[in-house]
């Protein structure tokens, strides 16, 4: 139960600076500071780091846990 809970937790966390992230991606590509290619690779590969970091999460979270009790 308590590895759901930070797991979830953090999970929550994740999804808010990958937000915040994209967010700053849009406002300077509406400034045309960076390029429609830069801003996909960038959205994308945010995305996708924040969708691994979450899956993978409990899993750390499980043995470390382990390693603690």
């Amino acid at each position: 139960m308590p590895v759901i809970l930070i797991s979830l937790f953090s999970a929550i966390i994740i999804v808010i600076t990958v937000y915040s992230m994209v967010k700053v991606l849009s406002i300077a590509y509406k400034r045309e500071e960076i390029s429609v290619l830069k801003f996909r690779v960038l959205a994308t590969s945010f995305i996708a780091t924040g969708i691994l970091v979450a899956v993978l999460l409990p899993f750390g979270y499980q043995r470390l846990f382990d390693l603690i009790l």
